[in-house]
């Protein structure tokens, strides 16, 4: 199971822009996304790394894309609705055990001071507390 790729299978490519999965949470009872970007820079961000994608690998086979408030997208019978920003109902069915979130960013894991525990603290953690790592061009979380 675990010795081919999704180029070794022609496998397809599904991207979803879901920068919420990475909210602070730390505090209170609601999400914080006051460090997110703006919806301009991320929808750009999101089209340079869907055009990344289809450079290195078959652009027919990478979903997603780049809607426009009140655009609905047709891939080869494939219907794809959605609107970068909007409140979608997105569901997923897996063909699999497992299901990965891919996090490049570098992770710091320390020794908490009581020494109890396998603790970590991590730059980047999930609940969006630390300041992300600074990475450079072709690096893990680096550009594109």
């Amino acid at each position: 199971m675990w010795k081919t790729s999704v180029k070794d299978i022609a496998g397809e490519v599904l991207c979803v822009s879901q920068f919420t999965l990475l909210a602070n949470t730390t505090k209170g009872n609601k999400p914080d996304f006051h460090r997110a970007m703006s919806a301009e820079s991320s929808r750009q961000l999101y089209n340079v790394f869907l055009d990344k994608m289809k450079q290195l690998y078959v652009p027919d086979r990478i979903r997603g894309g780049i809607w426009k408030f009140d655009t609905d997208v047709t891939t080869q019978g494939a219907r794809i609705d959605g609107q970068f920003g909007a409140m979608m109902d997105v569901s997923l069915t897996n063909e699999g055990p497992i299901t990965f979130t891919l996090d490049t960013r570098k992770f710091e894991y320390v020794t908490p001071p009581n020494g109890g525990g396998e603790k970590k603290k991590g730059k980047g953690d999930s609940s969006g507390s630390a300041e992300p790592t600074q990475s450079t061009p072709g690096s893990p979380g680096g550009e594109l």
